[in-house]
């Protein structure tokens, strides 16, 4: 599902997204993880979700909530749909399509680590696997989240770190 893009010019200033004035007063603001682990070996996991409602296997995410800047909203988020408490590394980018309901959305995304894994399911999300580093992408259910993906993976604070 690939709804047409609806949000352009978006900017990462100061560390914070900012989203232009111009933007459709329906847009949905949202933020999530992509979050990281190292295993014995040096490799490197990264956490993936299924959500049965929508049998789709992608990222921790969801509504920011007002006055939440989408940082703050994506570690609530992370940590309300995966149980984990986790610290921002950096931004990762973001995706835009159209919600199921035909309203504009944005979802910033951010590499995290997990400090705390306790998963245990709820009532938006299913089961969580790790996935290895070069597996993620077949992984993934949505085309936005695989481009989103290819871009993290240049990313140097996802390859495994020398033991």
């Amino acid at each position: 599902m690939s709804g047409s893009s609806t949000v352009i010019d978006v900017y990462l200033l100061s560390g914070e997204l900012i989203v232009p004035k111009d933007a459709p007063t329906d847009l949905i603001r949202a933020a999530g993880g992509i979050i990281r682990r190292f295993v014995p070996g040096g490799r490197v996991e990264v956490a993936c979700i299924y959500r049965e409602a929508r049998g789709d296997w992608t990222f921790p995410k969801g509504k920011i909530d007002e006055g939440e800047t989408f940082e703050q909203g994506a570690l609530r988020e992370v940590f309300e749909e995966t149980g984990m408490s986790c610290q921002v590394i950096r931004f990762a980018g973001t995706t835009n399509y159209t919600h199921r309901k035909g309203k504009p959305k944005i979802v910033a995304y951010y590499l995290m680590e997990a400090n705390e894994v306790e998963f245990a399911p709820n009532e938006e999300v299913d089961e969580l696997v790790w996935v290895l580093f070069e597996s993620v992408r077949a992984h993934l259910t949505w085309s936005r989240d695989r481009e989103l993906f290819d871009e993290v993976m240049k990313f140097p604070e996802l390859r495994a770190e020398a033991s």
